[in-house]
């Protein structure tokens, strides 16, 4: 059982240094995201955005810098307590990462099948009710491969749901959709935070969707922050790149 010591903040994020060779991706960036709060992080293609999502896990390790997940310090950590750390943190890939061989009931049970002692069949009743929320329990017994890009997406936030997250964290949700879809998704995240409460940050570079969803938007350019707000607030901003980005966008 994790205990959160941040009683302000869910995630905390301190002067967090990445690089890749000569490359600096993130440079002494400082967030927090606090208990149910939606942080939207936008950027250029290539500002580290999607790295910044993989530290947060400890997919990649910083060069320096501290980052709070639920009150406990995550940098140092071996494998074994890291792990319990992230089963509170759902993931959804920028592609949904579902596997192709099993069912996409099956893809839900995954986790539960490798983190709790559930019987088969409390798996797949939880997988079902899961599937329910994300309007896909119809295709319970589909292979990825016969269902749409939308419904990939859906099917990869109901595994990531599967362990009651605490925190989501979402990479490009809604990269590759039609306009239609893509507003589907951002209305199932609002549904999701309304509901359960987490605390999440979204990685996108659609404006639509930033402002859809957003209770704070984070703007990140050649690995600083350069705005953190509300949405509001960037459109308003008459900070050159940030002005620039918004109207590009």
């Amino acid at each position: 059982m994790i205990q959160n010591t941040d009683g302000d903040a869910a995630i905390r994020i301190a002067e967090l240094h990445k690089s890749f060779g000569s490359q600096t991706v993130l440079n002494r960036v400082n967030l927090q995201v606090a208990p149910g709060e939606t942080l939207v992080v936008l950027g250029r293609s290539g500002t580290g955005k999607s790295v910044l999502l993989r530290l947060l896990i400890g997919l990649l390790r910083p060069d320096s810098g501290s980052i709070r997940v639920l009150g406990q310090e995550i940098t140092g950590l071996s494998e074994d307590p890291l792990n319990e750390v992230r089963k509170k943190v759902g993931f959804v890939f920028q592609y949904a990462a579902l596997y192709d061989s099993l069912t996409v009931a099956e893809n839900v049970e995954f986790p539960l099948k490798y983190h709790t002692r559930m019987t088969a069949r409390q798996r797949r009743e939880s997988a079902i009710e899961i599937l329910s929320r994300v309007g896909m329990d119809n295709a319970a017994a589909k292979m990825p491969t016969e269902i749409s890009g939308g419904m990939k997406k859906r099917v990869g936030l109901a595994r990531a749901l599967a362990l009651e997250p605490d925190i989501m964290l979402y990479d490009e949700p809604t990269a590759g959709l039609d306009p239609i879809t893509s507003g589907e998704i951002d209305e199932l995240i609002l549904k999701l935070q309304k509901e359960q409460k987490m605390s999440s940050i979204v990685v996108t570079h659609q404006m639509r969707s930033a402002g859809a969803i957003s209770d704070r938007v984070a703007l990140l350019n050649l690995g600083n922050i350069v705005f953190e707000g509300t949405f509001e607030e960037l459109k308003k901003s008459d900070d050159e790149f940030v002005s620039r980005f918004v109207q590009k966008k």
